[in-house]
């Protein structure tokens, strides 16, 4: 005997019911397609490496032989090839003070004016030969609170006195190179804003003289120099 749908109790259609909406949650959307077997997934793209920036001056720092007798030790770095300068140095200078040269070593880019300060509350005069030849560079009379202005024509090594006060004496290291230091006592040294290159690094400790062919690359580079 058929039964009306209307009188058959709905246990009789559940398990059909549930297998329909399953089979139709498992099926292909009406609007999309399936991927194909052996597709591979798509990805992102990879954004390309960071630019490398250029190295630019550096600090260098070290050690030179400890001072002898006084005396510190001083180093030159000369370049192999042209490097692009950090700019023009500050205008160097010594000053007298309580009957002292200060600095004691003061050094110097040849061609550039260099000035002689009187702090002191006495009379100056300031004598300065040339170290190697012997030859007067200059010998002028320097009030308090006035000034002499000179620039050294020529690499060298350059004595400064004063005849009034002989016990006054001091040093002007002239060079073509902007890139120098006077160590300290212990051998210590710095020069800030060196490009990056190739160097001679000539060093100067009592009577020894000390060359080094020496890199500068990026970050900080330390370069010690020793006999």
């Amino acid at each position: 005997m058929i039964q009306s749908l209307h009188t058959v109790p709905w246990r009789t259609f559940a398990p059909a019911i549930i297998v329909l909406l399953l089979a139709s949650a498992c099926s292909p959307s009406s609007t999309g397609s399936a991927p194909a077997a052996g597709d591979a997934p798509a990805t992102a793209a990879s954004a390309p490496p960071a630019a490398t920036p250029e190295a630019g001056p550096q600090t260098v720092n070290g050690k030179l032989p400890a001072s002898i007798g006084g005396f510190p030790s001083i180093v030159i770095f000369e370049a192999h090839a042209a490097v692009d300068e950090a700019g023009p140095p500050a205008a160097p200078y010594m000053d007298q003070v309580q009957q002292t040269f200060i600095p004691g070593i003061l050094m110097v880019r040849t061609g550039q004016p260099v000035e002689f300060r009187n702090s002191d509350e006495v009379l100056h005069n300031v004598r300065v030969r040339e170290d190697a030849t012997h030859s007067p560079a200059f010998n002028v009379a320097i009030p308090t609170g006035e000034t002499y202005t000179f620039t050294f024509p020529r690499d060298g090594f350059y004595d400064v006195g004063c005849d009034i006060h002989p016990g006054m004496a001091a040093q002007v290291v002239s060079t073509g190179s902007p890139y120098t230091a006077v160590a300290d006592a212990d051998g210590a040294y710095a020069i800030p804003d060196v490009p990056t290159g190739t160097y001679k690094a000539i060093v100067y400790s009592g009577t020894q003289k000390i060359e080094r062919d020496v890199a500068v690359t990026g970050g900080q580079t330390r370069l010690d120099i020793m006999p």
